[in-house]
């Protein structure tokens, strides 16, 4: 038995990768890109609700159609709103089945047909403003038309806690598209920082490559989890306490507890290929070469979530890529804090990515074995998978 193999059989594979991920925890925590992310990621989840707020209460032009023989009511609307200051666009059209079609594509906020007597008939898509209600009342008190009275149809039913699951969704979907991304590029900048400085010759003397990877992964994984933790925490915290956030303890619990899940499989996944990444290359500047692919997803995943889910959570798009193991950390934990993926949708893509995260373990260790002691020019990816 060689003294490199008596070496390594005196460390136990347990007691070797917690060596390790209490080193990396030991060395991520006293860093100072540690502690700004951890900032910035705190204020901005201090700030969402607030900023949530204001953006609810800043005023917004509010569009009403009407129909041509009511042209002169929709004059009224418009100067009534002027007068308190407040925005209001109105739209002819030709029939009441055109202003309501209006309603439902969005396009405008209300159809309004006023009868002489009997009020104001509104049809909205899910709900009325307060602010256009009020507008609508006083119209209705003029001498010139009599009506007092608005009444509300809505189209679809409405959702009153939907602003809150939105602030939520938003705040899953960036936290992990920010710690995935950081903690990611940590994991392959740290193997680098290794190979450069040739003290990953000095510790594969004692342990196995899986073990130095496994440790490193698990170390950098609990740095990712108190960068979503804290955040997390602080955030619900503020929101309750202004009273932003009034949905059921146990919902806010769920959609955090779901986003901690989602965290561990997408790191899990992405660590193994940033890993492999930061193995193929000896220098930080080429780095950035190799982790471009990688990076792309997570760039996909978030803008896909944040563009399309707050507005139409039941786009088909966003629904195919939350089963799409390299997006779907970031998507679905949005689309259950919005309420539209059903517990079987959850569960099966959460299989999904756990699968990938197994089968990339495979290739990731092979790539990290085959490559992590070669220096110099960047290893060719068909031989850093070469079988040993």
């Amino acid at each position: 038995m060689s003294s490199e193999q008596h070496n390594r059989l005196e460390v136990g594979s347990g007691e070797a990768i917690r060596l390790v991920a209490g080193r990396e925890l030991r060395v991520r925590l006293r860093s100072k890109a540690f502690l700004i992310v951890m900032a910035i990621s705190a204020l901005a989840f201090v700030a969402l609700p607030i900023i949530t707020k204001f953006a609810h209460s800043s005023p917004s032009t509010a569009k009403v159609a009407v129909t041509q023989q009511e042209a002169a009511y929709g004059n009224s609307l418009e100067q009534i709103a002027n007068a308190l200051h407040q925005n209001v666009s109105v739209t002819v059209v030709p029939d009441a089945a055109a202003g309501t079609a209006l309603v439902q594509s969005g396009k405008v906020d209300a159809f309004a047909v006023h009868t002489s007597g009997s009020g104001t008939a509104v049809t909205v898509k899910k709900t009325l403003p307060d602010s256009l209600k009020t507008v609508l009342s006083l119209v209705g008190q003029q001498p010139t038309l009599a009506s007092q009275q608005v009444q509300v149809t809505a189209l679809e039913k409405n959702d009153p806690q939907q602003g809150q699951k939105i602030t939520i969704a938003i705040a899953a979907g960036l936290l992990m598209y920010l710690i995935l991304m950081t903690v990611g590029q940590m994991v392959a900048q740290g193997v680098v920082e290794e190979k450069s400085s040739r003290v990953v010759e000095l510790l594969l003397a004692t342990i196995k490559p899986w073990q130095l990877l496994a440790g490193k992964v698990a170390g950098i994984a609990v740095i990712g989890a108190l960068q979503l933790v804290v955040p997390s925490v602080i955030g619900l915290a503020i929101g309750m306490a202004d009273g932003q956030l009034n949905l059921p303890l146990s919902a806010s619990v769920g959609s955090f507890a779901w986003t901690l899940a989602w965290f561990l499989a997408g790191f899990w996944l992405f660590a193994m290929i940033f890993a492999s990444a930061g193995a193929m290359v000896s220098r930080q500047e080429d780095l950035g070469g190799v982790m471009a692919p990688i990076i792309m997803p997570l760039v996909v995943g978030w803008v896909v979530a944040i563009s399309v889910l707050p507005s139409n959570p039941q786009n088909q798009l966003a629904e195919v890529l939350s089963f799409v193991p390299l997006t779907a950390p970031e998507i679905m934990p949005m689309r259950w804090a919005l309420g539209v993926a059903p517990l079987w949708q959850v569960l099966v893509s959460l299989a999904l990515t756990l699968a990938c995260g197994a089968v990339m373990l495979r290739f990731a260790g092979r790539i990290y074995r085959n490559s992590v002691l070669r220096s110099g020019a960047r290893v060719p990816l068909k031989e850093a998978l070469k079988a040993a």
